[in-house]
């Protein structure tokens, strides 16, 4: 069997990557005061006067994995945007040159799935030569990046989560990225500009940050939106209130949906105090600087009537998490205007959550398969009907993550080679009821 074209291109270049990296250990990022400095907007203009997408600072360097410089060029910029309040902040994203230098034709924002509640966890901190040591997301996405970089694509990576690692917070991961995308193609460090055209990709967390992008574009950013071939994202969070009760009890992603919570209290400003029991606060007191590696696993068959008080062990008594999930349900979003590859295992079982809890189904251990393919027939009917979608019946979460990379990217290549777009609108079966539209 014909090694895929996809893995030929990241294996050979991560080899390759892998050989000289050693050569370049004497070109260091900077020192770590110095790297949090450059977290730091210290401009005299007020930040709601500064367009969103406006770079702040600018730096380069060598692209870092395992901490390790490797001769890929990095430009990091510090832009303005906007957090999930709708107030003006600052964050940063990567921009990944290729080596045979920048087509400004083309680029593809990546969204990675850091997952975490510590903005030190963030990409750009990694990429620059600080890991935090808390896990191998990096080293893992390296793979993908360099094999994108390899086809001789400028690669984009956000810190989607924004500058307090506002996990969960969808809308803000969406514009987060779009402003990362317009920061990237108004550096003059960068070499791309206002007519470049832009791919979509993420999977997991990377797809929350991928489908609010491609959600909010045509309203938050209409000038990036013009340049979008195509959004490709799997492993998908549609509506938050049906997976925390997917996800409760389950013995590997049940710390998830604490982690959840804590996102969505610091996002939205939130004390859920009042409403937790003493093991709820000590849970949520852990999760305040978790990372996914942290969580996932370590806490089997938490529930949130473990983490409530008697009074709220239904989580829809609790008027301001109700009223905070409904502003990161997707299904209450936008539809996007552009072509969208939409993947989502159904096979939680192996990782530890039921296929068969009532009114849910099947999924692939923390996203739901019924609201994903509800979610894609929404958009085939209002949206762009250039949908294609792909479950993967028995693939969980990670294991899916196998089966969508290589199929999305051929489809984001075919979007950026003018290709028309496929769809299967048409054999999308019904999944679950979304959140009625307003």
């Amino acid at each position: 069997m014909r090694t895929p074209r996809w893995t030929r291109h990241a294996s050979a270049a991560a080899a390759a990557l892998t050989m000289t990296a050693a050569c370049y250990t004497g070109l260091a990022p900077a020192a770590s005061a110095q790297q949090a400095s450059f977290y730091d907007y210290s401009g005299s203009a007020a930040l709601s006067s500064v367009d969103p997408g406006t770079v702040l600072a600018s730096r380069t360097f060598p692209y870092h994995v395992t901490g390790l410089p490797v001769p890929i060029t990095t430009v990091q910029l510090l832009y303005r945007t906007t957090d999930a309040q709708g107030a003006p902040t600052t964050n940063v994203t990567s921009v990944l040159k290729p080596p045979g230098g920048v087509d400004p034709t083309r680029a593809v924002a990546y969204q990675s799935f850091y997952d975490s509640l510590n903005p030190a966890d963030g990409p750009s901190r990694d990429i620059a030569g600080q890991p935090s040591g808390k896990g191998t997301v990096n080293t893992i996405e390296s793979r993908f990046i360099v094999g994108m970089l390899a086809q001789g694509y400028t690669v984009i990576v956000a810190d989607t989560e924004g500058r307090n690692a506002d996990f969960a917070a969808g809308p803000e991961y969406g514009m987060a990225t779009l402003d990362s995308v317009r920061a990237a193609t108004r550096s003059p460090a960068v070499g791309l500009n206002s007519r470049t055209r832009v791919g979509l990709f993420g999977y997991s967390g990377g797809a929350i940050a991928t489908a609010w992008a491609a959600a909010l574009a045509a309203g938050y950013a209409p000038d990036v939106d013009r340049e979008l071939v195509g959004a490709a994202e799997g492993g998908l969070l549609v509506n938050p209130v049906h997976n925390l009760s997917y996800v409760n009890g389950s013995r590997m992603w049940s710390g998830v949906a604490a982690m959840a919570i804590t996102g969505v209290a610091r996002s939205y400003g939130i004390d859920f105090a009042p409403y937790l029991s003493d093991y709820g606060k000590q849970i949520l007191s852990k999760m305040q600087t978790a990372s996914i590696t942290e969580v996932m696993g370590h806490y089997p068959g938490l529930t949130w009537q473990q983490m409530a008080k008697p009074q709220y062990a239904d989580p829809a008594d609790v008027p301001p998490l109700m009223e905070a999930v409904r502003k990161i349900d997707l299904g209450l979003a936008p539809t996007p205007t552009v072509p969208m590859f939409i993947g989502q295992g159904a096979d939680g079982a192996v990782e530890g959550t039921p296929n068969d809890k009532p009114g849910i189904g099947p999924g692939d251990g923390v996203m739901i398969a019924g609201d994903v393919r509800e979610l894609a027939r929404r958009y085939c009917a209002t949206g762009d009907p250039h949908i294609q979608y792909a479950q993967y019946d028995l693939l969980s979460h990670s294991s899916a993550m196998a089966a969508w990379l290589p199929a999305a990217w051929l489809w984001l290549s075919d979007r950026f080679a003018g290709r028309p777009a496929p769809a299967n609108c048409g054999q999308i079966a019904p999944g679950n009821p979304l959140t009625p539209q307003p």
